[in-house]
């Protein structure tokens, strides 16, 4: 208010020196002019003054902030000013005294310029307070409008840390102009010894709908410069927003930017329409995938969402997060369980009586599971079991399995339970219930995954340990894959096997070497990568289909489905009994090798990962040697 005072007081104070001139140039030009009486002048003044008042009142003129005003706040004042002076100079003509017009004329004129240059001058004055030395420079990358609207804000916030030093544009008509007084340079082969002779401390990226391939190569190019890195970009859980549309903001790169790949396009109008209004259970729902998976579903506006898991503390984070969220507009409940009581399960779906279940509850550590192989047994494959015996005595609508790349040509047990799970899934088509699996390789990010642990050993001062360097995995993050898990399971007919693309494989040297270079580390010279040899049961190349031939596309081009025949439900039940009674068997063993031996005679896909690796490596030899 006081701003807002001050600003009126100032532009009296232009109107009086603006009247006075006007008044004073006729003379002072040698013309004719009849003189006033004092008090003619000031009725006469006060009218204009209170006409062009009045319009800028009406257009609130006084209610913006002027070191924010955009262009079009200025041509709202000057046209403003024009009405509100053509109306009191109409009212002066209707006075009993003769004025001479072109003084009132001239006054308007010269107080709309006097406004202008103080505001301007204001606008000034503020961008050069806040463009303090204390505040880092920083170059941007992208003069669209979205560079552009990073800029504004950055000079316009008072608390911004940093002072938008140049632009870098590729495109030839925007290279030398300016955008609020910053220089735009060109943006080519030499931008990198261009940033090194200004004195940039940061750049910034602000180009929109940049695929992971593009920005790995400008993240690369610009780290020659030595300057810290950083994206304005939408957060990862609105990449797929067909219109892109959301709040950007800035931040420190992700590995998930530099995903070699582009970012997938996925349309959740049929997963939204499917779960709208319908009981949904989610097993393993606090879990990487599980919750996430609820948070997705969240958004379709369920009837209810049921979130059953083992581990109370992931349940409740999931459980408080969707509250605060949604509140009372989510009707959501959360059952400590597991998927091995039968009993408790049983309890769970009679009084829910759940439409639609996603099992996502699983042991997925591949080295813990060949060491504590019997709990995968009873976990994966009698959790999926009971599960599944639950969801047709309860007369689910539909059923989707969350599985794994692993499963397919198995080399551990974890993977090969999950094979396992497919398979009691798979035979399941002649009941009322639609059981469908969904296979998909690693997720960013999630609990046990390689880029938690390789963070943690960069802020240690590393090394990166890798179990070998040739190892290469499929990468999704957590959103994309339960998006295309949701849509899968509302696509889904009756034992499908559906394979998610997954994109171009990812070399784990590679993400390495990119995870230390956006830590501001220099790879093998800051921060080493040393080999420590396979893990139990870890293969060199995952696999998602088990036959290449056998896949026919769905209406998503990133789904697909795999034609694998299923089992009989007694072949699988037979399967089942020969992993039970190997349980009763190794249940008195750490590590036992009747669970093995069993899961070998069940999955005839399983194979010794020694095996399985020296194949592949020698397939990668001779690869290498006809290249030569």
């Amino acid at each position: 208010m006081k701003r807002k005072l001050l600003l009126l007081v100032i532009d009296i104070g232009c109107f009086i020196l603006s009247y006075a001139i006007a008044l004073l140039l006729p003379f002072l030009s040698g013309g004719d002019s009849e003189l006033l009486k004092w008090y003619e002048y000031f009725f006469n003044a006060t009218i204009l003054f209170v006409s062009i008042m009045v319009i800028r009142l009406i257009l609130r003129i006084y209610a913006n902030i002027w070191r924010h005003a955009m262009p079009g706040v200025y041509l709202k004042m000057m046209v403003g000013d024009i009405i509100g002076g053509t109306i009191g100079i109409f009212i002066s003509m209707l006075l009993p005294w003769k004025m001479d017009h072109m003084v009132e004329i001239l006054c308007v004129a010269g107080f709309m310029m006097a406004t202008l240059f103080n505001r301007m001058i204001y606008r000034q004055l503020h961008g050069r307070t806040g463009r303090r030395s204390s505040k880092i420079n920083v170059a941007i990358i992208g003069a669209g409008k979205v560079g552009v609207l990073l800029a504004q804000e950055l000079l316009s916030s008072k608390k911004s840390h940093y002072n938008p030093y140049c632009f870098l544009d590729s495109d030839p008509d925007k290279v030398g102009n300016y955008i609020s007084g910053i220089r735009i340079y060109p943006e080519d082969e030499n931008a990198v010894e261009l940033i090194k002779r200004l004195p940039v401390q940061e750049i910034f990226i602000a180009i929109p709908q940049l695929d992971g391939d593009s920005l790995k190569k400008m993240h690369d190019f610009y780290s020659q410069t030595g300057c810290k890195i950083k994206i304005y970009a939408l957060p990862i859980s609105k990449w797929n927003n067909n219109d892109g549309t959301g709040h950007r903001s800035l931040r420190e790169f992700k590995i998930e930017d530099l995903l070699f790949r582009h970012s997938l396009d996925i349309n959740n109008e049929q997963s939204r329409s499917f779960y709208s209004g319908k009981t949904i259970l989610v097993t393993g729902g606090g879990g990487s995938i599980g919750s996430e998976l609820c948070r997705q579903l969240a958004t379709c506006s369920p009837k209810k969402l049921i979130i059953v898991d083992i581990y109370e503390n992931n349940a409740y984070d999931i459980q408080q997060e969707l509250i605060r969220e949604y509140g009372q507009s989510l009707d959501l409940c959360v059952e400590i369980a597991s998927v091995r009581d039968r009993t408790r399960l049983d309890c769970i779906f009679a009084a829910y009586r759940p439409e639609v279940v996603f099992h996502a509850a699983a042991h997925k550590h591949v080295p813990l599971m060949e060491h504590s192989n019997c709990e995968a047994i009873k976990n994966n494959v009698l959790g999926t079991y009971n599960t599944a015996d639950m969801a047709e005595k309860y007369g689910v609508e539909r059923f989707i399995l969350v599985s794994t790349d692993k499963a397919v040509n198995p080399t551990n047990i974890m993977g090969a339970s999950k094979r396992m799970c497919e398979m009691v899934v798979q035979c399941r088509t002649d009941g009322p219930t639609a059981f469908v699996a969904v296979r998909f390789g690693n997720v960013l990010g999630s609990n046990g995954s390689v880029i938690p642990l390789f963070r943690r050993q960069i802020e240690n001062g590393g090394p990166i340990t890798l179990t070998d360097k040739r190892i290469i995995r499929y990468f999704m993050t957590i959103p994309e894959a339960s998006q295309l898990v949701m849509q899968a399971g509302s696509m889904a007919k009756r034992g499908e096997l559906f394979v998610l693309d997954m994109g171009r494989p990812v070399k784990i040297l590679d993400l390495a070497e990119s995870m230390i270079r956006l830590s501001g580390y220099e790879p093998y010279k800051d921060i080493d990568i040393v080999e420590v040899g396979l893990r139990p049961g870890e293969k060199l190349y995952e696999e998602l289909l088990i036959a290449n031939e056998r896949m026919t596309k769905t209406s998503n081009k990133m789904i697909f489905i795999e034609h694998d025949t299923p089992l009989s439900r007694a072949a699988v039940e037979e399967k089942i009994q020969i992993l039970r009674e190997a349980v009763e068997k190794g249940e008195g063993e750490l590590e036992a090798e009747v669970i093995r031996q069993a899961m070998k005679k069940a999955v005839p896909t399983f194979r010794d990962p020694e095996e399985v690796n020296s194949s592949e490596a020698n397939l990668e030899k001779n690869g290498v040697q006809e290249a030569k």
